[in-house]
């Protein structure tokens, strides 16, 4: 599948958004790993805005940062939400709960702990009718989604926008399941090129290798290899440096995904048939 890139969110640690971040990917400065701040979005009303947990925060600012660089309304785009655990605090504070002899679990919490919460606030905030999917395979989930967004935008012929998240799990889920630090990410993929456009890729599904792509910084590339969302790193590492690249990425023990990643410049490829495009301009 050939598809194009448009717009890129990033928070992690060390990793500020996108803008801030490309330097760091490229290689041009130092990765200093450093707690990440998750900004709020103002996208949401103060009553949603008191009832939002990490998971929500995070998947909102690595979205609303990626629909700004593509120029489009998030309204009208459907979206792909794709995260190996969901949010853990909420997890926990529920699974103490039950263990305990007040087995009473309030509302909001449990509204929280639906795998789609994000997704759910999302269409919220931005007043989205457009289709979403949430998506988890465990360790596998950034492919999985990344395969699913650019599936959908190829047979759907439209914008879709992806969102990768993952946090930490407190004690003891942590021991159970380590993750290694909070990370979020999104990408704004389309059929076509367009002005916003800053890379084309490639998409294929593959038997494994075991040549995935790692990267030569050695506290990015734990983030990478302990935090499934960070998965991203390798590609998020092409679209700063802006060269052509060959990518391997993770995906099930006996599958993997192989990226060809060109950068390009706004006008740099012709736009698309004028009947396609007005079925693409119809759909989002």
């Amino acid at each position: 599948m050939q598809l194009y890139i448009e717009g890129v969110g990033l928070c992690g640690p060390g990793l500020p958004g996108w803008a801030a971040s490309r330097p760091i990917l490229a290689g041009a400065e130092p990765y200093l790993p450093a707690p990440p701040v998750v900004p709020m979005s103002p996208l949401l009303p103060a009553t949603e805005r008191r009832r939002t947990v990490l998971t929500v925060k995070l998947s909102l600012a690595v979205g609303t940062e990626a629909f700004a660089g593509a120029r489009r309304d998030p309204a009208t785009v459907a979206t792909v939400f794709t995260s190996s655990g969901g949010d853990g605090e909420t997890l926990s504070g529920i699974l103490t709960s039950l263990a305990s002899e007040e087995r009473d679990i309030s509302p909001t919490r449990f509204h929280n702990s639906v795998h789609n919460a994000p997704a759910g606030y999302w269409s919220i905030a931005t007043r989205s009718h457009a289709p979403s999917s949430s998506l988890c395979a465990h360790d596998a989930s950034f492919a999985a989604g990344l395969l699913e967004a650019a599936t959908q935008a190829v047979a759907e012929d439209c914008a879709v926008g992806l969102i990768a998240y993952d946090l930490r799990y407190p004690e003891p889920l942590h021991t159970l399941r380590p993750i290694g630090a909070l990370f979020g990410m999104a990408v704004v993929l389309t059929p076509w090129p367009t002005d916003a456009c800053i890379a084309r890729i490639a998409i294929e599904p593959r038997r494994a290798s075991g040549a995935v792509t790692r990267l030569p910084d050695e506290a990015l590339e734990d983030l990478r290899a302990n935090t499934p969302a960070a998965r991203s790193l390798p590609l998020l590492a092409a679209l700063a440096r802006g060269e052509a690249a060959s990518l391997v990425i993770d995906y099930f023990p006996d599958l993997e995904l192989r990226l060809s990643v060109e950068p390009m410049a706004p006008g740099a490829f012709p736009p698309p048939p004028e009947g396609e495009r007005s079925i693409s301009a119809a759909r989002g």
